[in-house]
């Protein structure tokens, strides 16, 4: 066998299931593995191997006697902060919160834990989840396993690092703009923004999705199996589905005939590089080969639109940062800090209009998608930036310039996942979006699962270095 680290979800299953393989060996072999890597990249938070081990060893006890709780059973996965586990405090990114341990596991960690699969650690993110990058107040900078010197995004940072670097095929994050997409395409990896409420989410906000971070499209399929399941916590879930998720490949085929959007221009934002604009081109023209009508797709944002948000966003964050004693306020990255004050001089009526710019979005959205089966695009607009930096263009007036693709997609509560296309000249990965009607989650696997059997032969996965 491979690498044990390097095995999918459900390789790990068909070998615990044969008594080829046990939890606690396959375990032990991502603990090492990150202990390699977790140096370099710094993507991890609560990393308690007697933990990880001793979930394993019950799961092993399972499999053993032939009471498995499911496919995922002693699979091991990580855990972004921000997503509540029994005992455990969260930061949120940010030297600011008093850390408490928490009474419960929010729905994802709690359907895990029911699952049987075993938690390696939590991971990183940025201050309150608010930048696309792993610069922290709290946590150590995280860094990009393809380029030490680039960030793996955010705010999922350290979910996607970890993925990237093989900490297990499993890993889970949250998005409200782009948090799942963007460090996906930064990183190689697959992510998918399931439909608002597909995965229950405690607290639920307006856009707010937690899913699935893995290696390959099988790997997210297995978990929207567990992860779909319902919890009453979550106000804005949708009604539980037992969907087909098992029938995620359905080959090439699944594209013949197929309508799809190609969107190039974000109407808003920085400008898509040239790197980025023809590896998206050339998964156009296999989507073409492959049976699929291909048709140009107008802008729909607007600057104005993503300026909304993005004030609407500073206003919340001064309230939130407002309610903190001088002290913890200061300890929040000065980024944070002088993006939230810049809303200082907001009237009601400013922040009404930037609010009603989330509606606009929405039905700009919706309408633009109606013609298409699926949409593909860009994920960002570049390839990964410097770890240090913040944001791309480093300016708490200009922070969201990047997620002119990703954000829509959220306030319209439509599926969108991110797949690796293509790399630059300097070897750094290059995302694709592929968007779907609202409700069709299964359908973007499929189309997401097609195109992975497509593309061209990807590049080997990252090596920890060796000093």
């Amino acid at each position: 066998m491979s690498d044990l680290h390097a095995l999918g979800a459900g390789e790990l299953a068909d070998a615990y299931r044969a008594g080829q393989l046990s939890p606690v060996a396959v375990t032990q072999a991502v603990l090492a593995h990150v202990e390699r890597w977790e140096p370099h990249l710094q993507a991890s938070y609560l990393l308690r191997p007697e933990r990880a081990l001793a979930l394993a060893r019950e799961s092993e006890a399972r499999w053993r006697k032939g009471q498995a709780l499911g496919a995922l059973d002693g699979v091991p996965y990580t855990l972004k902060e921000n997503i509540a586990t029994r005992g455990d405090p969260m930061p949120l990114g940010t030297a600011a919160t008093h850390l408490v341990a928490l009474a419960d596991d929010a729905p994802p960690a709690a359907r895990l834990r029911e699952a049987g699969a075993v938690m390696v650690c939590k991971t990183t993110m940025p201050d309150y989840g608010m930048l696309s990058s792993g610069l922290s107040s709290f946590h150590p900078l995280s860094r990009n396993p393809w380029d030490l010197r680039k960030t793996p995004g955010g705010s999922s940072a350290g979910g996607a690092a970890a993925a990237a670097a093989g900490y297990g095929p499993l890993h889970v994050g949250t998005d409200i703009g782009g948090s799942l997409r963007l460090p996906a395409g930064w990183c190689s990896i697959f992510s998918l923004k399931p439909s608002l409420g597909r995965i229950p989410i405690d607290p639920p906000f307006t856009g707010r999705a937690a899913g699935p971070m893995t290696r390959t499209v099988a790997d997210a399929a297995a978990m929207m199996q567990v992860l779909s399941r319902p919890d009453a916590r979550d106000s804005m879930s949708l009604p539980y589905q037992d969907i087909a998720w098992a029938s995620f490949d359905q080959g090439a085929e699944k594209l013949r005939g197929l309508r799809i959007g190609l969107l190039l221009d974000a109407n808003c934002g920085l400008p898509v590089e040239p790197e980025v604009l023809a590896a998206v081109l050339a998964a156009a023209r296999r989507f073409e080969a492959a049976g699929a009508l291909v048709e140009p797709m107008q802008p729909f944002m607007t600057q104005a639109m993503l300026d909304g948000m993005d004030h609407f966003w500073r206003m919340r964050s001064r309230m939130d940062l407002a309610a903190l004693n001088p002290q913890d306020k200061a300890r929040v990255l000065p980024y944070i800090r002088a993006w939230a004050d810049s809303a200082a001089g907001m009237d009601g009526e400013a922040v009404f209009r930037a609010a009603s710019q989330f509606h606009a979005v929405r039905v700009a959205s919706v309408k633009a998608c109606a013609a298409f089966d699926y949409v593909i695009s860009p994920t960002a607009p570049m390839p990964a930036f410097a770890a240090e930096l913040p944001s791309p263009t480093n300016d708490p007036l200009r922070p969201l310039e990047h997620i002119g693709f990703t954000v829509p997609y959220n306030m319209s509560e439509q599926p969108a996942a991110s797949i690796n296309c293509g790399y630059t000249g300097d070897g750094l990965p290059i995302g694709l979006q592929i968007a779907g009607q609202r409700f069709d989650d299964l359908g973007v696997l499929q189309v997401a699962r097609a195109f992975e059997l497509i593309r061209d032969v990807q590049r080997p996965w990252p090596q920890p270095p060796s000093a």
